[in-house]
């Protein structure tokens, strides 16, 4: 019977250390107008944007029923998302970001 090699890494992680947030997703943005009448016009964080559009996708029953991974727009995010009547939610985060300023 063969040994198995362990490797050199520990799958425990440190206990104490704290994952630091990047700065760059704190820093306030603006949403176009567009985006605004989805979230608000107020200058925001991108992690702060994203909940919001989960709020509002949550809110309105967008999600596809079937592929949870898909959103459907209703006439506000249709603006948001280029025209597209239906996007990945990775899709979603690119297309939100050019709305950013």
């Amino acid at each position: 019977m063969a040994a198995k090699k362990k490797s050199g890494k520990s799958a425990k992680k440190k206990g104490g250390a704290k994952r630091k947030p990047n700065a760059a997703f704190m820093k306030p943005m603006t949403p176009s107008a567009m985006l605004g009448a989805v979230i608000g016009s107020n200058p925001m964080p991108r992690t702060e944007v994203t909940k919001k559009i989960w709020n509002y996708i949550k809110r309105n029953g967008l999600q596809d029923n079937k592929n949870k991974r898909m959103i459907n727009a209703d006439e506000k995010l249709r603006d948001v998302f280029g025209g597209k009547r239906q996007v990945s939610m990775f899709e979603m985060t690119k297309l939100v970001s050019k709305h950013l300023k």
